[in-house]
């Protein structure tokens, strides 16, 4: 169906920060699958836990236990802080399971219609329910009638949470991105996203916190939330979970970890043998070779050539961001530079219109963030 407006490049194979087209043009990869393929193409330890699985034991069903998906689990509650684990196959499948923990959570505690506040900007997903929390009348127009049980707060306005917990009795929890990534890479504040907390904790609601695009070691810790001094009740995350298999989940802590019981939920083919031995050498990787404090020291190596070269330019707004999870906001949309990048040799993404994003590899090496950020700089120098 033609829901993509694809460019017109087919790639063949990968090797670290590079893809390769199907005429063996070398493509530095500067949007990684979408802030997927944290550990770059083609990554050995990746390569080599999907061959020996497959050799082994794709899927099962979730009728049976799974020891990959169990020692998955471990791995990710230990780093995360959290009790349990629910895996799907996307992000939009862990955010859909955290929209349906926070109802049940409510409806155990006598709320008849359960509510969860969600944020302006934000993205969620394109299931009904995560593009009805969603703040993007774009692309949610021609999908009504959306799903009920969602109230939307501007960013980083406190007193306006303080309101709708003052005026809607049936709130049960808030859903925020710690970084708004489709909504052209915003971070939300540390001060209000810590007040979100304590606001939560007085009103015995659930924080949940969509790092689908933010975890995984991308924004320089392996939860963007680890650098903001509190823990979510619960986390969503996906993408660089897998380097590229399918794979979502959905972790949860204190009461939250309690709410679903068997039958409340599930997934066929979520967290099979394949794609939990995958996200597990992942996992493995990025803490094995502290893929966080790369991310962190990149990204800062990029954000600071970006603001050197482009310092004085009118056509630059903003750089913002945190690690390898970086906007440009320019004054004026600039779809136009991703065909422009194709012909540098650049893969790179614009979203919001007018902001150019950069998620690069975790692995991306000095020499290549520099490439990667000279040519971003050249390409906006290029607009008239």
């Amino acid at each position: 169906m033609s829901t993509y407006a694809r460019l017109p490049l087919t790639f063949s194979r990968g090797e670290g920060v590079y893809l390769f087209n199907t005429e063996g043009r070398r493509y530095l990869d500067g949007i990684a699958g979408i802030g997927v393929n944290g550990l770059g193409h083609a990554h050995p330890a990746v390569t080599a836990a999907i061959r020996e699985q497959a050799g082994r034991l794709v899927h099962t069903s979730n009728l049976y236990r799974i020891a990959e998906q169990e020692a998955l689990a471990a791995s990710l509650t230990a780093v995360a802080g959290m009790e349990s684990c629910f895996f799907g196959n996307s992000g939009a499948e862990a955010n859909e399971a955290a929209i349906k923990l926070a109802r049940l959570y409510g409806h155990q505690r006598g709320v008849e219609k359960p509510t969860v506040v969600v944020l302006e900007g934000a993205f969620h997903g394109r299931t009904l329910a995560t593009l009805s929390a969603t703040g993007n009348r774009k692309i949610q127009a021609g999908f009504e009638p959306l799903v009920s049980g969602f109230v939307r707060a501007p960013v980083d306005d406190i007193a306006a949470v303080e309101k709708i917990a003052a005026q809607n009795p049936d709130v049960v929890a808030v859903l925020a991105e710690p970084i708004q990534g489709e909504g052209g890479v915003r971070p939300l504040a540390p001060a209000y996203l810590q007040a979100l907390r304590e606001l939560c904790d007085r009103k015995q609601w659930l924080l949940m916190l969509d790092e689908v695009q933010t975890g995984n070691g991308r924004t320089g810790s392996y939860f963007h939330y680890q650098q903001l001094g509190f823990t979510p009740d619960v986390v969503t995350t996906a993408k660089g979970l897998g380097n590229g298999v399918p794979i979502g989940a959905c972790l949860a802590r204190g009461e939250a970890a309690r709410v679903f019981a068997a039958g409340h939920h599930g997934s066929t083919y979520g967290g099979n043998p394949l794609v939990c031995s995958a996200a597990s050498a992942v996992v493995d990787t990025i803490l094995g070779e502290d893929l966080p404090a790369r991310a962190l020291a990149r990204g800062e190596q990029i954000r600071d050539t970006l603001s050197n070269l482009l310092a004085g330019d009118e056509r630059l707004v903003e750089i913002r961001g945190h690690g390898l999870m970086i906007g440009i906001e320019l004054r004026a949309d600039c779809g136009e530079l991703v065909a422009r990048a194709l012909e540098r040799g650049l893969l790179i993404n614009v979203t919001a219109g007018n902001t150019l994003r950069l998620l690069p590899p975790l692995v991306i090496s000095e020499a290549e963030a520099a490439e990667l950020a000279e040519g971003v700089a050249a390409l906006i120098q290029s607009l008239h």
